[in-house]
């Protein structure tokens, strides 16, 4: 197996270094369809537990859904000017996606019946009673899927901004979202018409802790 090259250890680093939050994008620009489905693409290869892929990506793209959108979003002109906007949605439910994802890995041969009936079993007891466990686990993976999306679509030369400012019960009516899932957050993806505020980020040593507190 070969290592991970210099260039491309550099340009992994550069994309995270360039990637700031853009609320001003060029008005009207489309995105190519095949930039926006290798940035999803991309966003689905994130990790998550049991691989149980808990985001769902609501797309608003026509305008007429974006203009409904902006009030729900306290009229944040990015929702308009954006290319897109990305509702990253999390799976309230996401066991019941168990038997499907490791049926598919016992026909490739990657485990034993057994082995799946088991896991299945594990995933549906977590699941069960009244915790926050499942909220948890659909914020924290669909969250993962965020950050890669972020990432791929500054790769691919598009900016974004991460979004938790919204009314969440108005956007799930509006958008007819089902009550398995639960808007995680708003993705903006477009074009920057201006540069990005820089932010300073805390020294490394104030937010890093060795071995315990």
């Amino acid at each position: 197996m070969h290592g991970t090259t210099h260039q491309e250890e550099l340009g992994l680093f550069q994309t995270i270094e360039e990637r700031h939050s853009v609320r001003k994008y060029e008005a009207g620009y489309e995105m190519p369809a095949e930039d926006l489905t290798a940035i999803l693409e991309a966003a689905a290869m994130a990790p998550s537990s049991w691989n149980l892929q808990h985001w769902r990506f609501l797309v608003i793209e026509d305008q007429k859904k974006k203009e409904e959108l902006l009030p729900i979003a306290y009229n944040q002109k990015q929702i308009v000017d954006s290319s897109v906007t990305i509702a990253v949605l999390g799976d309230l439910e996401a066991n019941k996606e168990a038997d499907a994802v490791y049926g598919a890995a016992v026909e490739n041969g990657f485990m034993t019946e057994q082995i799946k009936d088991t896991l299945v079993g594990q995933i549906n007891q977590a699941y069960e009673g009244d915790t926050p466990f499942p909220r948890d686990e659909a914020v924290l993976n669909a969250s993962l899927a965020a950050m890669q999306l972020m990432l791929a679509a500054k790769a691919k030369g598009y900016d974004t901004c991460p979004m938790g400012g919204f009314n969440r019960d108005a956007f799930v009516k509006s958008f007819n979202v089902p009550d398995r899932f639960t808007p995680v957050m708003l993705l903006t993806v477009g074009k920057a018409a201006m540069p990005a505020h820089r932010s300073a980020r805390k020294p490394l040593e104030e937010v890093t802790i060795r071995n315990s507190f």
